[in-house]
């Protein structure tokens, strides 16, 4: 892999550890092998475990002391937490939005829509839900918050660990994700603050319940080939 100089070494291979774990291939309670990311990228293992350090920060892994660091369990009860802080923070972040977005900023949002309808008839969901909680976490001018930035910005791998569970869902809920988003949208640009952040809880609560459905579905086949295994 050949890391980019756009972000500190740390950081790059925070990313590289993260996506691992977002699309599955570290699963819950694996221990990080720091040697072999260590391998993998050449670089020491005093960068792998400042990069672990930062991971931290995002939810995705605890350390223990003499046990290293290991993938965070990802359960209902951590899934509803998860979403519960992001109606809370989401819900911030577009009030604000609503009342301080600019022309240019209104173009913005029209771009988003027009992307979202793109992915929508692909039936792209990562792509989908990347463009939304990606742009949402652009915003700091908007909502000149640095305190909130930074915590969605730490709560938003997470966010995608979760919402990559989806990837399999209809293309129906996918239209619905996006009609509900659209009214998030709508309420911003004529400015209805309050009615913009209950759009976006309905926009968080239905995705949250795509990402408990489909939790359920791969606990229950994790499940079924444990006993299949132990015949």
């Amino acid at each position: 892999m050949n890391l980019e100089e756009a972000d500190s070494l740390s950081e790059q291979i925070a990313k590289y550890i993260s996506e691992q774990i977002i699309s599955g291939e570290l699963v819950e309670g694996e221990r990080i092998q720091e040697l072999r990311i260590a391998k993998e990228l050449d670089v020491s293992r005093g960068s792998v475990r400042e990069a672990l350090l930062l991971l931290e920060r995002t939810y995705l892994i605890e350390i223990f002391p003499r046990r290293g660091a290991i993938v965070s369990e990802m359960s209902a009860q951590q899934v509803k937490a998860l979403f519960d802080t992001n109606v809370m923070v989401l819900g911030h972040i577009v009030q604000r939005i609503s009342e301080t977005w600019r022309v240019n900023e209104a173009e913005q949002l029209q771009e988003l829509l027009d992307q979202l309808v793109e992915f929508v008839r692909a039936g792209d969901i990562e792509k989908f839900y990347d463009a939304i909680f990606k742009y949402l976490a652009e915003q700091h001018e908007m909502v000149a918050n640095p305190y909130m930035m930074q915590f969605y910005k730490e709560l938003l791998p997470s966010l995608r660990r979760s919402y990559f569970l989806t990837l399999n869902t209809s293309r129906r809920e996918l239209q619905e994700s996006f009609t509900l988003f659209k009214l998030v949208i709508d309420a911003i640009l004529i400015r209805k603050s309050q009615q913009a952040a209950l759009f976006m809880e309905d926009f968080c609560r239905h995705l949250s319940n795509l990402v408990l459905e489909s939790l359920t579905r791969m606990k229950q086949i994790e499940l079924a080939w444990a006993r299949r295994s132990r015949r």
